[in-house]
């Protein structure tokens, strides 16, 4: 076993200070079971949800050979960003951008992966918003009577929101380790009851299991946005050198094993993929759930925003700093989920414009661009497989996601 060069700490005391107060690098001291319960979470959430209804508007065939790319593409992106956290001896890229700084350059890195990272980090934290208001609100709906006043879902958004904003001060990943605990433990029971009941009830009599859509157009959008919605379910790429960077520096063989559990992980979205259900337990534990959820994808959003401020803009760091740009952040994130309240159009979207890219072939472009692998080699060819289908995915399924969101626009009043 080969250890990793020792960190050699050249910071001045006003960056040591910096970087223990802000969330990424201030928790130094996980152990390696936080980081399996945050990287649960960050990959099964309101992807894994869609998959039913993606499944639904792909088919049998395409979609089970969608998931089956998909699954495959993304574990290999996954590896190479476990395996370039440490790939300098002595340095650490704790942060997705740092990564592609070392790739690109120091500006360029920057342009390139943060515009990116937070269009999925913002996105997720608005469909979440959108999908966390609708779960209360249907969890209000079960338990009501016909007697029982309609209440408007800008209502339940707001509501939901109440929570993040007290979630939302939590300071660093560590201290949203038990909060993870329990949004893994609901991401393993979603999973576990979907398939579970879907072979319980067994193939049904008089069940059309065709495409949904009535005209070809649709069927084509349809399944463009569907595509994104795939794309969405793999998700925790955005996060795992965030989440990584909790972890004391280890053996090289370690990065293997959390390598290992992201197989496990991504394989925990297949069978509630293929039950085609459109299960939800409780309005209220999906409520939980995607708060939860919200917490995680958050955290690197809040620590690009205070290193800019204490860094760049030379802000003091402070309770009150911090108070007030994670209060307006999570205000913002509620003020567009409440405007824009489409949960189908939005993962079709935002799956397509920014998760493939930073899931899909972001990792391959830095590899190829870091490694230089020789040309026609087995390495060069799987890269560039992957970078195509991800390319291929970032184009169309925006279409479809942007068109779904103009139809279900067409009957939508504000803050309805």
């Amino acid at each position: 076993m080969t250890l990793q060069t020792p960190l050699v700490d050249n910071r001045t005391e006003r960056e040591r200070a910096i970087d223990e107060w802000l969330p990424v690098s201030s928790s130094r001291n996980a152990k390696w079971w936080y980081s399996a319960f945050h990287n649960v979470t960050a990959m099964v959430g309101a992807g894994v949800l869609s998959l039913p209804y993606a499944m639904s508007e792909l088919g049998w065939g395409p979609g089970v050979s969608v998931l089956v790319i998909s699954w495959v593409v993304t574990l290999y992106t996954l590896w190479q960003m476990v395996e370039m956290h440490e790939m300098v001896p002595g340095k650490r890229f704790d942060r997705y951008h740092e990564l592609g700084q070392h790739a690109f350059g120091e500006k360029l890195g920057l342009y390139i992966v943060v515009p990116q990272q937070l269009i999925v980090e913002v996105g997720v934290n608005i469909v979440y918003m959108v999908t966390g208001g609708k779960s209360l609100k249907k969890f209000h709906d079960l338990l009501c009577n016909d007697n029982c006043k309609d209440i408007k879902l800008t209502y339940f958004i707001m509501i939901f929101a109440s929570v993040h904003f007290v979630l939302s001060h939590l300071p660093n990943f560590n201290s949203i380790s038990g909060v993870s605990l329990a949004a893994a433990v609901m991401s393993l029971s979603y999973s576990t009851i979907a398939w579970s009941a879907s072979i319980t009830k067994g193939v049904q009599p008089n069940v059309d299991y065709g495409y949904k859509s009535g005209t070809t157009a649709d069927k084509i959008f349809n399944f463009f946005s569907a595509l994104g919605d795939v794309a969405f379910a793999y998700a925790g790429h955005n996060v795992v050198l965030e989440i990584q960077a909790t972890i004391p520096s280890t053996p090289r063989t370690l990065q293997r094993v959390r390598c290992g559990r992201g197989w496990w992980l991504l394989t925990l979205l297949w069978p509630f993929a293929i039950s085609r259900l459109r299960l939800l337990v409780t309005g209220f534990l999906e409520m939980r759930f995607r708060t939860m959820f919200l917490s995680i994808y958050a955290m690197p959003v809040f620590d690009m925003i205070e290193t800019v401020l204490v860094k760049n803009l030379n802000f003091t760091p402070s309770f009150t700093l911090r108070f007030i740009t994670r209060n307006l952040y999570v205000a913002l994130t509620m003020f567009i989920g409440i405007c824009f309240p489409f949960f189908g159009g939005l993962l079709g979207f935002f799956g397509g414009f920014a998760f493939a890219p930073t899931t899909y072939f972001l990792p391959c472009i830095m590899w190829l661009t870091i490694y230089k692998p020789k040309r026609w080699s087995l390495s060069w060819i799987i890269n560039w497989i992957c970078i195509i289908f991800g390319v291929a995915l970032m184009i169309v399924s925006p279409i479809g996601g942007l068109r779904q969101i103009i139809v279900e626009a067409k009957d939508y009043k504000f803050f309805s």
